[in-house]
């Protein structure tokens, strides 16, 4: 029966984090710890495992329908992994509060800066310094994913949108990115033999099958619709994930 919930909860997971451009870590950490009562650093390792797989699946799919932007994706992944070495290296040393409170205030500023980007920017020009922005997001996400094991996929999906890009195409590209950091991140976390596999492998398979249809699924929804409803929701929730981290 409980294989059956891993299932049902994986499937649910994995078709809204490749539809938003997530990678769906920090969902599974949150319910590994909250409702499976995972000890934190087991959660950290299964939730990595859980995600990996579904982003591999899921940019597979985003990539046979031509919407990765590649040349911003490997701009952000040029930081992005070097950063995630480094915080693997150094969450040992990092005080669990202090962590918190920098996930929290990234989270805080990109949900506001898509925000604003959303309502307050008329013209779709262009971003100024695309390069650089897409490091610093890049080097942002490889410190979320190396530190704590989440998937890095907010400072990743929030750049690509103040970059310019919309809904669809940055939820592509956030999937092909996550996928190389996840990578990193997972060898790391494998090196503790933390995962909890009776949890991991059900939420990873279900995961996997919710990849696999998020695409499609995508492809037959309208993108002008798909920017006006979920732009102002990825810029709320990551509002509020980094609020409620903090209050």
């Amino acid at each position: 029966m409980m294989w059956l919930v891993f299932l049902i909860i994986g499937f649910l997971v994995g078709l809204l984090v490749i539809s938003t451009g997530g990678g769906g870590a920090a969902i599974y950490l949150g319910l590994l710890t909250s409702v499976f009562g995972l000890a934190p650093a087991v959660a950290a390792s299964t939730s990595l495992f859980t995600a990996f797989p579904s982003l591999v699946v899921g940019a597979y799919g985003h990539y046979r329908t031509g919407q990765i932007h590649f040349k911003v994706g490997n701009q952000m992944l040029m930081t992005a992994i070097p950063a995630t070495v480094i915080g693997a290296l150094l969450a040992p040393y990092i005080p669990n509060d202090v962590y918190t409170w920098i996930v929290a205030i990234i989270l805080t500023g990109l949900g506001v800066q898509v925000l604003v980007k959303r309502f307050l920017t008329h013209a779709s020009k262009p971003a100024r310094h695309q390069g650089l922005q897409a490091a610093i997001y890049g080097m942002l996400s490889g410190i979320m994913v190396g530190v704590a094991g989440l998937s890095g996929g907010g400072p990743i999906i929030a750049g690509l949108l103040v970059l310019g890009l919309d809904m669809l195409p940055a939820a592509a590209t956030s999937s092909y990115v996550l996928v190389g950091t996840s990578l990193v991140g997972l060898l790391f976390h494998l090196s503790a033999n933390n995962i909890d596999w009776h949890v991991g492998i059900g939420l990873m398979i279900g995961a996997v099958l919710g990849a696999i249809c998020a695409p499609r699924l995508l492809m037959h929804v309208n993108p002008e619709k798909l920017n006006y409803y979920v732009k102002p929701f990825m810029g709320v929730l990551l509002l509020v994930m980094g609020l409620r981290m903090i209050l």
